[in-house]
């Protein structure tokens, strides 16, 4: 293992680091979690604020742990690891964007359309 791999790792482990605060926070949380910045969900539009709360915060750690898998794997092969990395990254915040909102139809409740 190079320096360079090792520098890889440790930077893509702080970045998870960001996002598993997020999963905690939303498996802790009473009132339904948001997604977007500055926005909030109406407990009264989320059918089981637990179940919708816990899938969040599901949906978090395992966008965390593709940033710990990434870095792992950029221990033994850099290459390997920025490819991932690059999926994770940009088409990675596609796909959160929609899971979060199959998350949020699942637990709306159907008389609130949006």
């Amino acid at each position: 293992m190079n320096p360079s791999n090792i520098a890889f790792a440790l930077i893509t482990w702080v970045s998870a680091l960001c996002f598993v605060p997020i999963a905690l926070w939303a498996f802790l949380r009473k009132d339904p979690m948001h997604f977007w910045a500055g926005s909030t969900v109406k407990p009264e539009k989320i059918s089981d604020i637990p179940a919708y709360n816990r899938a969040n915060g599901i949906m978090w750690l395992i966008y965390a742990g593709t940033f710990i898998l990434s870095g792992v794997i950029g221990l033994f092969s850099i290459t390997a690891g920025v490819v991932l990395l690059l999926i994770v990254s940009l088409p990675g915040s596609i796909a959160l964007c929609l899971v979060y909102k199959r998350i949020y139809r699942k637990y709306r409740i159907s008389e609130f359309p949006n």
